[in-house]
């Protein structure tokens, strides 16, 4: 386990990605599509926005909801871990 002298590093290394501060701070308005997510932030890839995405998630910041439909709907939103750690 990686130990580090003081929380800023352990903050900056979950969020010091390029887009995941936007992506937090667009999905602290409630839960969000990937295409909203897309369109509200120029310039990032469908790639890029679900690597970011899967990171969030990997580090509890970040949820993913999958209804169970055709075709298939995904929404991303803040855990309430993502809330307390901003």
């Amino acid at each position: 386990m990686k130990q580090y002298n003081l929380g800023i590093e352990a903050t900056l290394e979950i969020i010091g990605g390029k887009w995941k501060s936007l992506i937090i701070c667009l999905l602290m308005s409630g839960r969000k599509r990937t295409s909203e997510l897309q369109r509200s932030i120029p310039g990032v890839s469908q790639k890029v926005l679900i690597q970011q995405l899967r990171e969030l998630e990997k580090d509890g910041i970040v949820g993913r909801h999958v209804y169970n439909q055709m075709p298939p709907k995904v929404e991303y939103y803040i855990t309430e871990y993502g809330i307390t750690a901003n």
